[in-house]
């Protein structure tokens, strides 16, 4: 999920844990506890937890899809107009994002993904 800027945080992966154990069918559902988290990730050394980066209110607000339409309308207009190869069209922007994230937040991620 980090590859994406979709890093769960501690929360969601109790929540994940908790719904495997229901679908595992253990009786009575035992249920994680608010420390197996942070224990979880101390056991796993390809996990880590840290502080997520906050999301930068300059580009929020260009997430208004009519925006973000009208630009990759003129971005298609631009490459037929001028004949561009799809060949030559690159990703200029590969800091990734993760929409709604407006505050810092603990999240669980790969340990190498931000190192």
């Amino acid at each position: 999920m980090d590859r994406r800027g979709g890093a769960p945080r501690p929360s969601m992966v109790r929540e994940m844990a908790n719904l495997l154990l229901e679908k595992r069918g253990t009786t009575p559902v035992l249920l994680v506890g608010e420390n197996w988290v942070t224990n979880y990730v101390k056991r796993r050394p390809l996990l880590s937890s840290r502080f997520s980066k906050r999301y930068n209110y300059e580009r929020a607000k260009c997430e208004d899809p009519k925006i973000i339409t009208e630009w990759f309308n003129l971005v298609q207009k631009t490459i037929l107009q001028f004949g561009i190869d799809p060949d030559d069209v690159y990703n200029f922007d590969e800091t990734g994002f993760a929409m709604g994230l407006t505050a810092t937040a603990k999240v669980i991620s790969r340990s190498e993904f931000y190192g």
